[in-house]
């Protein structure tokens, strides 16, 4: 009998997480996101604990496209490169475009900025988007995909009225292109391509 996907486990207990979010108090509510928050009064007063906690944690339900695609994504993940990698590269990625985020934005004093909601499974998604491009057919395609990725995570980063976390979005979608053809020498294994 096989086991249900780490993928479908994760982001089914998340999106559980947020219906039962939505039954809370307001303020009960906020005061819990923002404890889970990685934002930079939390990580500069050295709530480091947030980091993982964070990526389990959303404002809201995910829609349903999204929720399908992060299972997707997830999900072929875990059947080519195995539960523990696609965790490991979710938690990797997710940290690290965090604390990318963190060193920018660490100096600034708008309260706004400093104390704002930053919870959600879009850093670690994006690291493990970037990092199965490696199971794309070698050559051209992969390094055109690849590009195409990055350029449209890249777009909300020059426009006006971007975040920060569109930065992080292309943060962790480079921390996962990065890793992609690492994690292939590292690993010497013949991993399921997308054909």
């Amino acid at each position: 009998m096989n086991a249900i996907p780490l993928g479908v486990v994760y982001a089914g207990g998340v999106q559980l997480g947020a219906y039962a979010l939505e039954r809370m108090g307001a303020a009960e509510r906020e005061r819990l996101l923002r404890d889970c928050s990685t934002n930079v009064d939390n990580l500069a007063a050295g709530r480091w604990e947030t980091l993982p906690i964070s990526a389990f944690v959303i404002e809201e339900p995910m829609p349903l496209p999204y929720a399908l695609l992060l299972v997707a994504v997830l999900g072929y993940a875990e059947y080519a490169y195995g539960a523990w990698w696609t965790a490991a590269v979710f938690l990797f990625g997710h940290a690290t475009a965090t604390l990318l985020v963190y060193g920018a934005l660490r100096r600034t004093t708008d309260p706004r900025t400093r104390g704002a909601l930053d919870v959600g499974t879009s850093y670690g998604f994006n690291a493990v988007l970037g990092a199965l491009t490696s199971a794309l057919p070698g050559g051209a395609f992969r390094t055109a995909a690849r590009a195409g990725l990055l350029a449209l995570v890249a777009a909300p980063v020059v426009k006006r009225g971007r975040t920060f976390t569109d930065a992080g979005h292309l943060a962790a979608l480079g921390i996962g292109v990065g890793l992609s053809p690492a994690l292939d020498c590292l690993s010497r294994a013949k991993h399921p391509k997308i054909a």
